[in-house]
């Protein structure tokens, strides 16, 4: 479990998002945290609501010293702020997550052989879809 004192902006209240837990968000390197934002976990539980399969996380949350460590966005990436997410996905399930989501207004993807890349971030350019 994350130290909630030492990371006082952490309100989010897992229980809204039934088909998640925490541990799922947490960054990889072992701080602890998965500072994810209320509304970027709204728009997974109602992907996962609507498609009615498993989402998988493979990456949620990540602080700034490890998304710099991992990723070519640095120490600012959409990861960071808790608005984006990898998800496991095969190519039946990354075709219907990317349409669903692409209806609720999301205009960043990033397309892997496993996984989908998810993100809200108001901090990079939208309407971007790119593949690993």
């Amino acid at each position: 479990m994350s130290d909630r004192s030492k990371y006082p902006n952490f309100t989010i209240d897992w229980s809204k998002y039934p088909n998640f837990t925490e541990a799922e968000f947490r960054c990889h390197c072992g701080c602890g945290r998965a500072d994810m934002d209320p509304d970027f976990m709204a728009l997974l539980q109602s992907l996962r609501s609507e498609l009615a399969v498993p989402l998988g996380i493979n990456s949620g949350f990540r602080c700034p010293d490890h998304n710099a460590a991992v990723s070519s966005t640095g120490r600012t990436g959409p990861h960071t702020t808790g608005k984006a997410a990898d998800i496991h996905a095969d190519s039946r399930v990354a075709f219907l997550l990317v349409k669903t989501a692409l209806r609720r207004g999301v205009a960043r993807f990033g397309l892997g052989k496993t996984f989908v890349h998810l993100d809200t971030s108001d901090a990079h350019p939208k309407n971007r879809a790119w593949t690993y």
